[in-house]
């Protein structure tokens, strides 16, 4: 019988990319589509920095999400966040959408 007082590395990873999917439900239709199918794919691949980034965007409005996706080469520093990490996650979202996911 399981413990449920403990929680494995899996079982936190899954909860965790259920928690992110349902943030990347968005009122804009076309980030709704990128962010849910990134997130399908490429949640793997995240490590925790880009993990903690990437939850810090999906606090952006729908708008300025978009314009970070379609254009990152004007981004400002958003507080606490490592802009390296930030322009890394956004180039990779970015390139996952242009080669349609």
């Amino acid at each position: 019988m399981k413990d449920f007082n403990l929680i494995d590395a899996d079982d936190f990873r899954k909860a965790e990319q259920r928690r992110l999917a349902w943030r990347c439900r968005r009122g804009m239709l076309e980030l709704d589509i990128v962010l849910q199918a990134f997130v399908r794919q490429h949640f793997d691949t995240l490590d925790m920095e880009q993990l903690h980034v990437f939850d810090a965007m999906l606090a952006l409005a729908d708008n300025d999400f978009w314009a970070l996706i379609n254009k990152s080469d004007n981004i400002e520093s958003g507080g606490e966040l490592n802009m390296d990490a930030t322009i890394a996650l956004i180039e990779k979202i970015k390139s996952f959408r242009l080669i349609g996911g």
